[in-house]
């Protein structure tokens, strides 16, 4: 159970780290003016939406407009946490990561339920949006494993039993 606990932790851990760079940096360029971010970062988003043909970056209907707002307020500052949690190894990664992973599943659902009842969304398009769920859902099921950092290995004694008693 360590070794899965540990490569889940792993694909979360990237996972993080894409999302603390692409939430400022891509997605806010739908709420904040365009002027405000580098030139290259506009083109990189123009181009995500020119070859994924998302609908939903290009229109900015307000919905989505709501869910990046909640993304950069909500999210992000937990995907900071989840970040430093892991590689401290903190006791309450658990609490932050169940908490991210309800959030994602949650935004997930209103995005997939809009992709997939317009019929506007490309099979590439929801290709890109799909693994965002299973995302959520890792985080959440990731967040319901007790924390194993102190934890004793079966079959060993601690150090204080292990030592003889003298008669």
């Amino acid at each position: 159970m360590g070794f899965l606990c540990k490569a889940v932790d792993t694909l979360l851990l990237v996972a993080f780290t894409v999302m603390l760079f692409a939430g400022p940096l891509i997605d806010a360029q739908l709420v904040f003016p365009v002027t405000a971010f580098p030139e290259v970062l506009v083109r990189l988003k123009q181009r995500y939406v020119e070859e994924y043909q998302d609908y939903l970056m290009a229109e900015k209907p307000h919905f989505f407009v709501a869910l990046v707002w909640f993304e950069l307020i909500f999210q992000w500052p937990l995907v900071l946490l989840n970040i430093y949690g892991i590689l401290a190894s903190k006791p309450w990664f658990n609490t932050t990561c169940l908490i991210y992973g309800a959030s994602v599943i949650t935004a997930m659902t209103a995005l997939l339920g809009e992709l997939l009842g317009s019929q506007k969304a490309s099979d590439k398009l929801l290709a890109m949006y799909s693994p965002f769920m299973g995302l959520g859902v890792l985080a959440l099921l990731r967040g319901l494993v007790p924390h194993s950092a102190k934890s004793v290995a079966v079959g060993k004694k601690p150090a204080a039993l292990a030592r003889k008693k003298k008669a």
